[in-house]
């Protein structure tokens, strides 16, 4: 049993929560509570810590050859990220895409993210990408770290189920898709017609710009077209997760 905060496996989850840097480094990041443990993908695991309590009353379900480690409680509550520890966290691998699983496919239905910055918008965005059935995400590296705490939780599971692809230039791959017949749609103030006149029956992208910005000006000129969500009153934008829901959920709606 780990006893001590000084014990190097809890100063590396510590570091694991803190750090981007140590995350790529060492290709893991840090899934806290009861669901996220159960649904990771088994392979992906690569060690789970559970809090003395947890383990006393829960330890079954922890299947055979799993490792891992009970810790007590003040010293786990001391490495995790949330103010009220469910009294699990794994240790889990961070996943690798190539770009044809993310964008391949019969009928790719893809959203592209360029530098949101706000980690719940970004894993807002992944669950309900899933939801809507988003095939693939493309997010600019300037995006919010999507294996970070604060994205992970709001994901709640789907970084799991979502293939996730990492792009330096947005707009140049943008022209990369478009070559291979996807449409894409950006939303845009300048957009001149509504988001829901548009036919997204075929392969699409959709396009979500940086919270305070909105896209950038390479981006949305390499877009196949500019839409807008009709605003009333005084609004003249959407929250970022809520602007890519609306649009999201046209395309679902349209495809089934």
């Amino acid at each position: 049993m780990i006893t001590s905060s000084s014990n190097q496996q809890i100063k590396n989850i510590i570091l694991l929560n803190k750090k981007a840097k140590a995350r790529r480094e060492q290709g893991l990041f840090v899934a806290e509570g009861r669901k996220m443990f159960l649904e990771a993908p088994g392979e992906w695991i690569e060690k789970v810590f559970l809090s003395e309590s947890f383990f006393e009353k829960e330890n079954e379900i922890l299947p055979d050859g799993i490792q891992y480690e009970v810790v007590e409680d003040h010293v786990f509550a001391s490495a995790c990220d949330t103010k009220t520890p469910q009294g699990i966290l794994s240790l889990i691998k961070i996943p690798s895409y190539t770009e044809e699983q993310v964008t391949g496919g019969e009928n790719p239905f893809l959203i592209v993210l360029e530098d949101l910055q706000d980690p719940g918008n970004v894993g807002t965005i992944l669950r309900t990408a899933e939801g809507a059935g988003v095939t693939g995400i493309v997010v600019s590296r300037r995006t919010a770290d999507l294996f970070q705490p604060k994205t992970i939780r709001a994901t709640m599971g789907s970084i799991y189920r979502m293939p996730i692809l990492e792009v330096d230039d947005p707009a140049a791959f943008l022209q990369r898709l478009s070559a291979h017949g996807i449409q894409s749609y950006a939303a845009h103030l300048r957009g001149k017609e509504s988001y829901r006149v548009q036919d997204y029956t075929g392969p699409t992208a959709i396009l979500i710009g940086n919270e305070g910005n909105g896209l950038s000006d390479a981006l949305a000129a390499a877009a196949s077209r500019l839409v807008r969500i009709p605003m009333e009153g005084r609004v003249e934008s959407l929250n970022a997760a809520i602007a890519a829901a609306v649009l999201m959920y046209e395309v679902h709606g349209q495809r089934n």
